[in-house]
């Protein structure tokens, strides 16, 4: 495979990203919202930077399947959905590739009562989005490759790599 993005980069561009979310969200009830699976990494290292006062809940949603590289329905499992009247949402996914995803479950954080809504995603895939959605915060726009490390997975492998890689055998 090869590194697409450093650790160092990922690390890097994850403390700007925190601070920009900062100086958005002072003194505003915010709720940051991470996308299962993919989001874990991100989230775990977003949050130990972004120092407002902020809640944290995980929504599972997917519009892939197994091994597939293409947009499905979306599934959406809403049992730990967190309470959002009221409040500015940040949603954070891992990934944005073809917009299905992060632009339902946008309407559905809207639907719910939020405040306002925002999105945050490590990497926007050029060349794949079906639905025009663009995101609030962007870490790395990157080329229309299957990518794996840092919560991304092939088939639920190599999301413990420190970095992303293009893993070339999909």
């Amino acid at each position: 495979m090869q590194v697409l993005i450093s650790a160092e980069h990922i690390q890097a561009r994850v403390a700007e990203l925190g601070r920009e979310i900062e100086c958005d969200y002072q003194n505003r009830p915010l709720t940051i919202v991470g996308v299962l699976t993919g989001c874990l990494v991100l989230l775990a290292d977003l949050i130990r930077v972004v120092p407002v006062p902020h809640r944290v809940a995980l929504l599972q949603a997917s519009s892939y399947r197994g091994t597939t590289t293409t947009a499905n329905t979306l599934v959406l499992n809403e049992a730990f959905a967190p309470d959002v009247e009221g409040r500015d949402v940040l949603l954070l996914d891992d990934i944005l590739d073809t917009g299905v995803t992060l632009s339902a479950l946008h309407t559905r954080m809207m639907d719910r009562g939020a405040h306002s809504v925002r999105t945050a995603v490590l990497l926007r895939k050029e060349g794949r989005q079906v639905v025009p959605f663009e995101p609030d915060y962007v870490g790395f726009v990157i080329p229309d490759a299957f990518v794996v490390g840092y919560g991304l997975d092939f088939n639920d492998d190599y999301r413990h790599l420190p970095h992303i890689a293009i893993y070339d055998q999909v």
